[in-house]
C-alpha cells in the first residue's frame, strides 16, 4: 500500500511523504504506482520551473517534498496534488491510503 502523510501548518502543506508500493500489480505494469509517480514528479518539476521553492527526496519507494519557503504557487500545486491523489484513493482505497497532520 501506499502511505501519504501529508503535514501541514496554518493550512499550509509544508511537508508531503509518500511511501511503499500500491500492490496493485506487479512492477512496470501497476497503474496505481504509475498515477502517483506520474501526479508526483510533475508537481515536482512545475514547482521548480516556477519558482524553485520545494527540497525533495526521492528513493525506491519513497518521495518526501520539503516546502523551503511558501508561494502562491507552491501552495496550489500542493493541494492540488493531495486533492488528485485523494481522488485517487477514492478509486484504490486498498492501494493507497491518505493522511493528513496539522
Amino acid at each position: 500500500m501506499i502511505k501519504v502523510n501529508v503535514k501541514r501548518q496554518n493550512d499550509k502543506i509544508y511537508e508531503l511523504v509518500i511511501k511503499g508500493h500500491s500492490g496493485y500489480d506487479e512492477i512496470g505494469k501497476d497503474i496505481v504506482c504509475a498515477a502517483v509517480s506520474s501526479m508526483s514528479i510533475t508537481t515536482i518539476n512545475g514547482i521548480i520551473a516556477l519558482d524553485d521553492s520545494i527540497d525533495y527526496e526521492e528513493k525506491s519507494g519513497l518521495l518526501k517534498i520539503r516546502v523551503l519557503r511558501d508561494t502562491e504557487i507552491n501552495s496550489k500545486l500542493l493541494d492540488n496534488l493531495v486533492r488528485m491523489l485523494e481522488e485517487l484513493s477514492i478509486q484504490y482505497p486498498k492501494n493507497i491510503e491518505i493522511r493528513n497532520e496539522d
